[in-house]
């Protein structure tokens, strides 16, 4: 049976370790260095109390037990694709087909120390947290979120869920009553953050902004962080009692010196449409590590990750049982968001041929919340996956 390898504990490798074991003709391992799948998407309630960290978690050792797949729990230190190896602390593992999934790293701009992100590491929506707490026992402040770009992959942003945290702290402090006690700031460096998203979209945020009392700062070039705020050319500054901001993604440090992996100009793995590497026989990438191609507008989301892995997943068994039969990720590209707002959420869709939006007062709130249950479930096998979804 040959050894089909899968790297990252995120969505786009438990989804490739699932698909790959479906085939029944793989003896398929997981590498990750934490034990659990964190559900990055519902961790926007942590910091304002709605769940719990532990309930954002799903152990590996439950999704493969589940679904019949390997997990080793190790650090990955090196690839070496040209002797079909992968180095990990532990151990040395040998592969004949591999699937890199593992997440992007972060720009980090200067000061970047003093900010916190709700897409860093899973323990830092704790600290976030624990930041806004001490600020409602203070008895009010200013709060000032948001994202950053990559000019080297505009596919790389991640802005979605500092919208979705923003507008979730204003409803948590308006519940408690003290929302008056506090200035709330969206901050950007691109003139029209969201865009991506569609105009629709950016209308959608400009009156949310205005309901909600939101003040905004766009379109100038972030140029520090401080403890007492941000730094903006044309002196411009924001003074913050707490600054939550989301690094646009970059190359994982590990491809780019400690692999022969072909990687772009910003640092992610080139492919093809198949999802295969360039220049490689029997090496795949997926997810936020790979270099998206095909749309100006493409964003790095967890449903892209999963149908690149369900991609590289089916061309592996096809490559393994001598077809010619591919298929490819550049025609499934889409922008797909349910963003939350603590008291309701918005459906976002876009793709080659259409883009909408629908308002989901209340409801797309508690639809969120159960889309977080539903993905326990199937991934712990104890209901089925629902097609597309």
């Amino acid at each position: 049976m040959k050894k089909a390898l899968v790297l990252g504990g995120g969505f786009a490798g438990v989804e490739a370790a699932i698909e790959l074991s479906k085939q029944k003709q793989f003896d398929v391992t997981l590498i990750s260095d934490r034990d659990y799948l964190f559900l990055f998407p519902i961790s926007i309630w942590i910091p304002t109390r709605q769940t719990t960290f532990n309930n954002a978690k799903i152990s590996l050792h439950k999704i493969s037990k589940a679904h019949k797949f390997n997990v080793v729990i190790d650090k990955v230190s090196s690839i070496n694709s040209s002797e079909d190896t992968v180095q990990c602390l532990q151990n040395t593992y040998h592969y004949d087909y591999l699937i890199v999934a593992f997440g992007a790293n972060k720009l980090k701009p200067q000061g970047v120390e003093n900010t916190l992100s709700i897409c860093g590491q899973p323990e830092v929506s704790l600290q976030i947290r624990d930041a806004l707490d001490k600020l409602i026992a203070k008895g009010g402040g200013r709060i000032a979120m948001g994202f950053g770009g990559n000019p080297k992959d505009k596919s790389a942003v991640r802005g979605g869920p500092g919208f979705e945290l923003l507008f979730n702290v204003h409803n948590y402090l308006k519940r408690k009553g003290i929302r008056k006690n506090f200035e709330l700031i969206f901050f950007a460096p691109m003139p029209k953050p969201g865009a991506k998203m569609g105009p629709g979209a950016l209308d959608m945020m400009d009156k949310m902004f205005k309901r909600y009392n939101i003040n905004s700062q766009v379109g100038k070039k972030i140029l520090n962080f401080t403890p007492q705020g941000i730094n903006f050319e044309d002196n411009i500054s924001i003074e913050s009692d707490f600054t939550m901001f989301i690094p646009a993604g970059t190359g994982n440090s590990l491809i780019v010196h400690h692999s022969d992996l072909p990687v772009t100009d910003a640092g992610f793995i080139k492919i093809d449409d198949h999802c295969l590497v360039e220049g490689k026989a029997n090496v795949y990438a997926v997810g936020d590590a790979a270099a998206l191609e095909g749309a100006d507008w493409a964003a790095k989301q967890g449903h892209m990750a999963e149908i690149m892995s369900q991609i590289a997943a089916f061309n592996i068994a096809m490559q393994e049982g001598g077809s010619t039969e591919r298929k490819g990720y550049q025609e499934h590209i889409s922008i797909i968001c349910v963003m939350d707002t603590g008291n309701g959420a918005a459906f976002v869709y876009r793709s080659k041929k259409r883009n909408f939006i629908i308002p989901m007062p209340i409801f797309g709130h508690w639809l969120k919340k159960a889309w977080g249950t539903y993905i326990k479930l199937t991934k712990t096998g104890k209901i089925p996956k629902l097609p597309g979804l």
